[in-house]
């Protein structure tokens, strides 16, 4: 015993005495009061061996209540945070999933055991283990689990595959949460549980609302997208940002955003979707506060040949400044795609052109002019 000796073991007998009728009679309060007593006075003796060794045994204690472990496992999470060196909290951590592995009725608990343990394994520089860790857990199951914190431990599950480049793996991933998501209103979601569904859980105090994890699940995404400079996509990933009713409150936040959606449609190739987006992006009043980028896009629509010297000369240093805004740099290749999409802006421009001429011939033939 760390500290109190003989004092606490005759303390734990008795309450463990008490705990064994308790739960002989079925009786929940009682059993749940005397296990969560158990644990307090092993952490107030600061005996953290012994609190491990007793959860360990209350756990397989024969015809043990859910409820009394679920109390139990609730209660020694409190002291995580509490405890008094870093291999401490690792073997509580553990004790705890250990304890709480392949119970339904506290998977959520088990899901927060392992997402701290994996925070630790990260800061230590151990992303590949926290990843593994977090990949055992598929919250999307957990009926009782809040919408938030589903969400955000899936994010967070995303975000360290990327961080190991393991993006194959960060793909099936991210499609677990569907965009539709945050689009809904909280108000209406709010309805009261019929008999047979299982009450919600309320999520922790440190998860973001629903609208700053569309902008993480975009962030993540623009990282992705990255990898394989999927220009279009990441384009569309910026718009979702740029939708957002905080970043379009505040200049700040919309015109680097902007900005970036500038770039990537003009990297992107040509295609309707992208015609699109170009189209929409032209309209928007916004894009008076940053004329020099309403320009560049105006090249892009406008049936005339671009010269791409001029044009570079012209937008060169907001390029090269791109690294310095949110969202850093455009990418390796990007200055080399610049080129090539001015390139396919000719090319279209001359098959437009030469369709027009086509055409006035064949009427000419036709004696239609």
């Amino acid at each position: 015993m760390e500290n109190g000796g003989g004092d606490l073991e005759a303390k734990i007998a008795t309450l463990l005495n008490v705990e064994k009728q308790m739960r002989q009679v079925g009786d929940v309060a009682g059993t749940r009061k005397a296990v969560t007593d158990i644990l307090q006075l092993c952490f107030e003796a600061g005996a953290w061996v012994t609190l491990n060794e007793q959860i360990v045994l209350i756990s397989k204690r024969r015809g043990q209540l859910k409820q009394a472990v679920q109390a139990m496992v609730q209660q020694a999470m409190q002291y995580i945070d509490q405890t008094p060196d870093l291999d401490t909290k690792i073997e509580l951590i553990k004790t705890l999933n250990n304890v709480s592995a392949g119970k339904i009725y506290v998977e959520i608990e088990r899901a927060r055991l392992i997402k701290k343990l994996a925070k630790i394994k990260e800061e230590q520089g151990l992303v590949a283990e926290a990843a593994d860790l977090m990949q055992e857990v598929a919250v999307e199951t957990f009926g009782a689990m809040a919408k938030t914190e589903k969400i955000a431990f899936i994010l967070e599950q995303v975000r360290l595959c990327l961080d190991r480049q393991d993006y194959v793996r960060a793909q099936i991933l991210s499609r677990r949460i569907s965009p539709r998501v945050f689009e809904a209103d909280a108000s209406k979601e709010k309805k009261k549980p019929k008999e047979a569904e299982s009450i919600v859980e309320e999520a922790p105090a440190d998860i973001p609302s629903l609208l700053e994890l569309k902008r993480i699940y975009y962030q993540l995404m623009i990282r992705y997208y990255a990898h394989s400079n999927d220009y279009l996509e990441i384009c569309r990933s910026y718009k979702s940002i740029y939708d957002i009713p905080s970043v379009k409150e505040d200049p700040a936040q919309w015109i680097p955003v902007l900005r970036k959606i500038c770039w990537y449609l003009v990297l992107s190739p040509h295609d309707p979707m992208q015609s699109s987006l170009l189209n929409s992006t032209l309209e928007d009043k916004n894009l008076s506060e940053i004329p020099h980028f309403r320009l560049l896009l105006k090249q892009l629509v406008t049936m005339e040949v671009i010269q791409w010297t001029a044009l570079w000369e012209t937008f060169k240093d907001e390029f090269e400044n791109e690294k310095n805004i949110l969202g850093g740099s455009l990418g390796e290749k990007a200055a080399e795609d610049l080129k090539l999409r001015v390139i396919e802006h000719v090319m279209l421009l001359k098959t437009i052109l030469l369709c027009l001429i086509v055409l006035l011939f064949i009427a000419i033939c036709l004696c239609v002019i």
